[in-house]
């Protein structure tokens, strides 16, 4: 079949469509390959895909209305992955509306693109971090998140509320995945474990905010390409029990549905580094700082209900995917 993956030069969606390279999909990949970190980097993850037998390319910026609307009605997917964003928490604070044309006004040209096409599926990429100022663990998708606390948050659950909109109105199934803390070979280099490794690897300092008592539910790339790929086989129905006095904010009586996708082992920060170290055969010299703007002290996923519906079973512990992480990148910088 033919799947549209946009963001496909990006961390997630080079390695999903990787993934469905090799197993013989169509892949129309979609990506404005912006510069909002190494341009160089998504070139290279890019070259490999148009390597590869089945993938095509697209440049194109997700805010391009008529580009977006003539994309679908040429390639016409039967499988949409959204996984194009402007990406990153901090820089949200810095720069707001880049955030809403990505992920507001885009996300509404992929919604209208769906909406002429009916695919049998739109899976889109969400984010842990619209559970916001809740502070309840394990994070549940039965729970309300309805506080975001950074605009980055804010436009996530926007787009979980407007594809159920048109799962609602115009039949279009759709679930969105809450990803936590995704690292991996081929990461981002905003990410903190890139900018560890480099700054471990030049001598120099790393900056640990949150004075280092932070918790996070780091989750390799391969198993969120795991859960994104079983769930492009089984899109959401309406749940029949659904009730609107009593209304679950994980499900709908339209063909919707939200899921976390994480390891579901959250690791403390400090545990995490130790790990690094120990992969790198060197120490860190830490920068203990305060917690910034945006962040919060602990995340947790409960994935109870991804295992449910999708068979979900994340396998990579830390050790293991810190592991490969370092070995990519030793072997991708020669160092």
């Amino acid at each position: 079949m033919t799947i549209l993956v946009t963001g496909s030069a990006g961390f997630i969606g080079f390695h999903l469509s990787r993934r469905l390279l090799e197993r013989g999909e169509t892949v129309v990949g979609l990506d404005n390959l912006n510069p909002y970190y190494d341009p160089t980097l998504k070139a290279a993850r890019l070259a490999i895909l148009e390597g590869k037998a089945g993938y095509r390319h697209v440049h194109l910026d997700l805010a391009d209305r008529d580009g977006v609307a003539a994309l679908f009605a040429e390639a016409r997917p039967e499988v949409v992955v959204n996984l194009a964003a402007q990406a990153g928490v901090r820089y949200s604070l810095e720069s707001p509306r880049t955030y809403v044309d990505s992920n507001v006004v885009g996300f509404l040209n992929i919604l209208e693109g769906c909406r002429a096409v009916q695919p049998r599926h739109l899976v889109f990429a969400s984010s842990s971090s619209v559970y916001g100022a809740n502070a309840k663990l394990p994070f549940d998708v039965h729970d309300q998140a309805t506080h975001p606390i950074t605009l980055y948050a804010a436009t996530k659950l926007a787009n979980e509320g407007m594809a159920h909109a048109y799962a609602h109105l115009f039949g279009v199934p759709a679930t969105g995945f809450r990803f936590f803390t995704v690292y991996g070979p081929w990461g981002r280099p905003d990410m903190a474990l890139f900018k560890f490794t480099d700054a471990i690897l030049r001598g120099e300092p790393i900056d640990v905010y949150g004075q280092g008592r932070m918790r996070r539910d780091f989750t390799y790339i391969d198993d969120i390409v795991d859960g994104l790929a079983k769930a492009m086989e089984t899109p959401p129905a309406a749940n029949p029990d659904w009730d609107a006095q009593a209304a679950d904010p994980a499900t709908s009586s339209a063909p919707w549905r939200v899921l976390n996708l994480a390891a579901n082992r959250p690791v403390d920060l400090m545990r995490y580094i130790e790990v690094l170290e120990d992969k790198l055969g060197r120490k860190a010299q830490i920068n203990l700082l305060p917690m910034q703007p945006g962040d919060v002290a602990a995340t947790e996923a409960d994935v109870a209900e991804t295992r449910a519906v999708l068979g979900y079973d994340p396998k990579v512990t830390v050790e293991e995917g810190v592991g490969r992480f370092v070995d990519w990148y030793r072997g991708y910088y020669g160092v």
